[in-house]
C-alpha cells in the first residue's frame, strides 16, 4: 500500500534504538524524510547511517535531551515539520510508597509535558497548512494500569487527557493526533523490566522472558518493526479519520471488550 507520505519531513523523537527507531525506519521506508533525536550522539549517527543508506532519504540528526528546553529548542530549531511522532523512556518501576513529589515531577516532564509542549510547537504549522500527523507513544499502562509503574501510569495518563480534547479541537485542520499503547516489545524497556524480576525472583532472564511471555495471547514480545508500521500507517494519507484514538499494540494482553 502506497502511504501517501512520500516527501514528508517528520520528527521522530528517541529514535536511536527500540520503538522510536522502528518508527523512523518504517517511515523512512515509505519515503519521509527524517529528524532523528537521541541523547546518544554515537547510537544515533549509526542508526542514521544505516537508514540513509536503506532509504535513500535525507535524515538529520540532532543529539540532545528532549525532555529539557534546551533540548527542544534545538530539534524544533530543524523544523518545520508534517509529521511528530513523540517519545522518552519511561521512568523506573517501584512501588507507591518509594516516590517523592520530585520522582513525580521528573516523569510529568519526560512523558506528559515533553509531548504537549512539542505539539505545542509544531501544530501551528500543520494546522496553516492543512496537514499534519502526530503519534505520541504511550503505554499499554493508560488502559491497564501496571503496578510497578505507578510514575508511567500516573503521566501517560495526563498526556492521554490533553490528546483526547486537543485532537478534536485540531482535526477540522487536517491534522490528526493518536496515541500508540506498546505492551511488552523486544527493547530495551522490556530488559529493564526483566532484568528486575530476575533480580527480585532469582531466576534466570529465560525464565523471566519465558513467563511474561506466557501472559501474552501471541505467545511472544512484539517487535520495533511492527511497531513502526504501525506508526507509519497512522502517520499516512489513510488515517485522516483516525482521531484522538489509543491504539494497544499489546499481542492481545490486555482483557478488555472495548
Amino acid at each position: 500500500m502506497d502511504l501517501g507520505i512520500r516527501g514528508k519531513r517528520a520528527l521522530v523523537c528517541a529514535s536511536s534504538k527500540g520503538l522510536g527507531r522502528g518508527c523512523a525506519e518504517a517511515l523512512a521506508e515509505v519515503g519521509v524524510d527524517l529528524v532523528m533525536n537521541a541523547r546518544g550522539a554515537e547510537a544515533l549517527e549509526a542508526a542514521a547511517a544505516e537508514i540513509r543508506a536503506r532509504h535513500q532519504v535525507s535524515v538529520t540528526t540532532v543529539a540532545a535531551d528532549i525532555t529539557t528546553e534546551a533540548g527542544r529548542a534545538a530539534v524544533l530549531a530543524e523544523g518545520p515539520f508534517d509529521i511528530l511522532v513523540t517519545n522518552a523512556g519511561g521512568p523506573p518501576p517501584g512501588l507507591w510508597s518509594d516516590w517523592g513529589r520530585e520522582d513525580f515531577i521528573k516523569a510529568l516532564d519526560a512523558n506528559m509535558l515533553t509531548p504537549i509542549a512539542l505539539m505545542q510547537a509544531v501544530l501551528p504549522g500543520m494546522m496553516a497548512q492543512g496537514w499534519g500527523r502526530v503519534v505520541n507513544i504511550t503505554s499499554v499502562s493508560v488502559k491497564s494500569p501496571v503496578p510497578v509503574l505507578g510514575l508511567s501510569n500516573s503521566a501517560r495518563a495526563g498526556l492521554t487527557g490533553f490528546v483526547a480534547g486537543t485532537s478534536r479541537q485540531v482535526a477540522g485542520k487536517g491534522v490528526t493526533i493518536n496515541n500508540l499503547l506498546p505492551g511488552i516489545h523486544a527493547t530495551d524497556r522490556a530488559i529493564a523490566l526483566d532484568s528486575a524480576v530476575v533480580k527480585a525472583r532469582g531466576i534466570t532472564m529465560e525464565q523471566a522472558i519465558e513467563e511474561r511471555a506466557a501472559t501474552i495471547p501471541a505467545g511472544r514480545y512484539g517487535t520495533a518493526a511492527e511497531f513502526g508500521a504501525a506508526c507509519a500507517f497512522l502517520c499516512s494519507q489513510h488515517a485522516g479519520f483516525i482521531v484522538g484514538q489509543n491504539v494497544l499494540l499489546d499481542g492481545g494482553a490486555t482483557n478488555a471488550t472495548l
